[in-house]
């Protein structure tokens, strides 16, 4: 019998370098590490000492394998435990079985002796981890905290969003303490938006109403005498919650909506989870985070780790994709008509005699909303809400299926080869909990949001390459998605591969500018069907291309998560000076505003008058933040001296060219929709709207939480006086009294605060018949959903006539001529696009 110790030595130590360790792997299924597996293994091993370390790299470019080995690496080492974090069961599974094929040991549980014994690296999920009832350990918990050498964090930025849901507190509307807090602060929501809290009262889903942080700070006594019960006792609400937030609960902000509470810290308090806090070496392996910031705030890595990520040279690691958006090249393509070419490639498109002229695909559609949804579900052979994804997914990757229909899931979905060829996007997810939106209200149009916005369109369009041989189309749709890919604004925040493909794809866009749904139809099939020159091309588009190494840490994150720190140990004046820097550093005027409200909630614990002063100033840059205890003086809008002209200019100043215009105003009536989730949208759009048209528009009711929804001055004896009901069911038969009633209150505040005008009074509704209860309105006309047709046709016509010529969209004589043309003029504007309202 052979004696081991005798060959080659007395047994090894183990391999440390994670190239070595897969080298040495005995039962491997490949026999190399692809070249940009190895190299990003390279970088991390150079900087394994550095705490928090970000790798990027396209889908499907083997990340996996490399947190694996990385976790494995830091075992060799003797560093630790080690625990890879997927985001969800079914993840976390698939990373197992990539664990066994190699030959790794992995651990499903947390108390498992291999991974105790660091024999085995522990594969679970994020939430397993990060959560008040952790069985890793919470500050102050029953488990005693886990140490550990290694975190591994697959798709941080699904990781991130599961940090925010982890450290917020929702009571929803049945729970006793929500009645009991909303009758605490009853009064202080009514001070800051009477209109909110009505709709919160009604159950509109959109109205959110954030309780005033000096309201909150001063009545903590009867908050705690509230809550503090629920908390003890573990109540099913606040198990999860309560344990990570009651010791900052002073600091959090509190956002009623009309189903439920939502408390949570201004960052999450991450240390609050010593296992996560104190490892020694935290990896987030991510294909789409652009934004390294959220890694500061959320889960507090070190800003000066993250200013440098690990990457491979090349980029070239991802399957080829062709992206059109169908508005772009033809702004008279209707979105249905795009429906239904869909359909075609799910079915196998065919000519004019029903014979087969290519195989039928698995079309996938993500889409935002439910509302969204029933757009699609005449196509759609099947439609998934995430309750039962898992089955959806595993049908398309068995077989052909047709078209289907995913709602609200943008991530978290492996879609290769035949389960997915061509990938449509119909909208961006919306926030979904109450302060997010109310964040999103607040920041509309800022880089902030920009940014946001750019990571969730892009894992959207990665559900459909998961490896560098795969490929795919992709369809956006809507022209807020056109212009996503048109404006260099929204393009340059892009990974370099998707700009690359969206740089190719734009030269098939242009050839095909102005062509109808057949020029789409051959675009889309020359990538389905692998035309040889396309593959070429799109190849040739990501050989050259390189990774950026460079990591995106904005100031005003490192800021915030800083001056939380300070406030937590009591350092809430230092907290403030901390975000008056980042309020210094900063030109956007809305990130300003949104800023100094947090800078005021720390500085009202040592002076209340100054803290005023701040939400004062906030206001005056961005009238989504909170309104202070005196009120906000309403600021008289004046008439433009000629409509054409304000127009001209607003138009030259929004709009760099053509294709944008018309991109733009067709994004902006696309949210005024019918539907009850979006009508705050609707009501900012509105309000665009009327800039557009150049009057001067605003919204007093968000301004001054009184007033009407929108007001445009027509002229200096005329104002538009208007309310949107575009989140009425579409069953409503009848205007109800309420919302008759809250349409004069809008007149009688223009009565009041623009003496001498004359109100026009406008309800945009789905009927213009009043309820047998309402007391009518003099002289109130009604934009109906035929009316509010002809509008959004008249505007996107004038839009288009203007997009004709160069820069006749900033030319006054031009504007004034297609104002008067399509009747959007001060005087015509009501008669031509809204009925009087009829009496029952």
């Amino acid at each position: 019998m052979l004696n081991w110790d005798h060959i080659g030595g007395s047994t090894p130590p183990p391999l440390v370098p994670p190239r070595d360790i897969f080298a040495a792997l005995p039962a491997k299924p490949w026999p190399y590490l692809r070249a940009e597996q190895g190299e990003a293994l390279e970088r991390w091993f150079a900087r394994r000492h550095d705490r928090d370390v970000v790798i990027k790299q396209n889908t499907g470019g083997g990340k996996t394998v490399e947190g694996l080995l990385i976790a494995q690496s830091t075992l060799n080492e003797g560093i630790g435990k080690a625990v890879y974090l997927a985001p969800d069961t079914y993840l976390a599974a698939r990373v197992r079985e990539e664990a066994a094929r190699l030959g790794l040991p992995t651990a499903e549980q947390h108390d498992d002796p291999r991974f105790l014994a660091e024999h085995a690296i522990l594969v679970t999920t994020f939430q397993k981890l990060i959560n008040g009832q952790s069985l890793f350990g919470v500050v102050g918990g029953r488990h005693l905290p886990i140490d550990l050498g290694v975190v591994v964090v697959d798709d941080a930025h699904a990781a991130l969003a599961r940090t925010e849901e982890q450290f917020r507190l929702t009571i929803p509307v049945v729970h006793d303490a929500y009645r009991q807090l909303f009758d605490l602060f009853v009064d202080d929501l009514r001070s800051q938006n009477l209109k909110a809290l009505l709709d919160i009262t009604d159950g509109d889903t959109t109205a959110v109403v954030r309780v005033p942080f000096w309201a909150w700070a001063d009545k903590q006594t009867e908050v705690w005498r509230i809550l503090h019960p629920y908390g003890s006792r573990r109540d099913d609400a606040f198990k999860f919650a309560w344990p990570l937030i009651g010791d900052c609960l002073q600091l959090c902000t509190v956002t009623f909506g009309s189903r439920g509470i939502e408390i949570e810290p201004p960052c999450p308090t991450i240390e609050k989870i010593p296992s996560f806090f104190n490892a020694r070496r935290r990896v987030y392996l991510t294909a789409t985070l652009s934004d390294d910031s959220v890694l500061v705030t959320n889960l507090k890595a070190n800003p000066a780790n993250l200013r440098q990520v690990v990457t491979p040279g090349s980029a070239a690691d991802l399957g080829d994709r062709l992206v059109l958006a169908p508005v772009q090249l033809n702004p008279n393509l209707d979105d249905d008509a795009v429906r239904q070419l869909a359909k075609r490639f799910a079915m196998g498109d065919r000519d004019g005699d029903g014979i087969a002229e290519s195989k039928p695909v698995n079309v996938v559609v993500l889409v935002p909303s439910s509302h969204k949804a029933t757009l699609w579900r005449p196509l759609a052979d099947r439609v998934h809400y995430v309750d039962d994804l898992e089955r959806g997914v595993a049908e398309l990757k068995a077989g052909h299926v047709g078209l289907v229909v995913l709602v609200n899931k943008y991530d978290g979905i492996d879609l290769p080869g035949a389960a997915c060829e061509l990938l449509v996007m119909d909208g961006i997810p919306r926030p979904l909990s109450a302060a997010e939106r109310r964040e999103a209200a607040a920041l509309t149009g800022s880089p902030t949001r920009r940014i946001r916005d750019v990571q969730r369109i892009e894992q959207g369009m990665g559900r459909g390459v998961r490896d560098v041989n795969d490929h795919c189309a992709v369809l956006l749709l809507g022209a807020e998605l056109g212009m996503a890919v048109h404006d260099r604004a929204w393009l340059d925040l892009f990974s370099p591969a998707t700009r690359a493909q969206l740089d190719l794809s734009r030269t098939v866009a242009l050839q095909l500018q102005g062509h109808g749904l057949e020029g789409i139809r051959e675009a889309v099939s020359i990538c389905l069907d692998r035309h040889p020159q396309w593959v070429q091309r799109a190849k040739f588009a990501l050989a050259s291309v390189r990774y950026n190494d460079i990591g995106v840490v904005r100031p005003e994150a490192v800021a915030a998560r800083t001056a939380f720190d300070l406030a937590v140990t009591g350092q809430t004046s230092k907290a403030a000076d901390v975000v008056q820097q980042a309020i210094n550093a900063t030109t956007d005027p809305a990130l300003r505003g949104w800023l100094r409200e947090l800078k005021a909630g720390y500085l009202h614990f040592t002076d209340p008058a100054t803290a005023q002063q701040q939400v004062s100033a906030a206001i005056g840059e961005n009238p989504g933040v909170l309104r202070p205890v005196i009120g906000v003086d309403v600021r008289r809008t004046r008439p433009a001296a000629a409509q054409a002209s304000a127009a001209a200019s607003y138009l030259g100043a929004t709009y760099s060219d053509s294709t944008a215009l018309v991109l733009g105003v067709r994004a902006m009536l696309d949210d005024i929709e019918w539907d009850e989730d979006r009508t705050d949208q609707a009501e900012a759009a509105w309000e665009k709207l009327g800039l557009h048209l150049g009057f001067a528009s605003t919204r007093p009711e968000r301004l001054y939480g009184t007033g009407p929804d929108n007001l445009w001055t027509l002229s200096a004896t005329s104002n538009a006086v208007i309310e949107l009901k575009t989140g009425v069911k579409p069953t409503c038969t009848g205007i109800a009294k309420k919302d008759a009633d809250q349409l004069r209150g809008g007149v009688q505040w223009n009565a009041d605060k623009y003496i001498g005008t004359t109100a026009v009074p406008i309800l945009v509704h789905r009927v213009d018949l009043y309820d047998a209860r309402a007391v009518p309105v003099p002289d109130m006309c009604v934009i109906t959903p035929a009316k509010l047709t002809e509008l959004k046709t008249s505007v996107t016509t004038f839009a288009t006539a203007l997009a004709q010529g160069p820069d006749l969209w900033r030319e006054e004589q031009a504007v004034a001529q297609q104002l008067q043309h399509h009747r959007l003029t001060g005087e015509r504007f009501a008669a031509a696009y809204s009925l009087p309202a009829r009496r029952p």
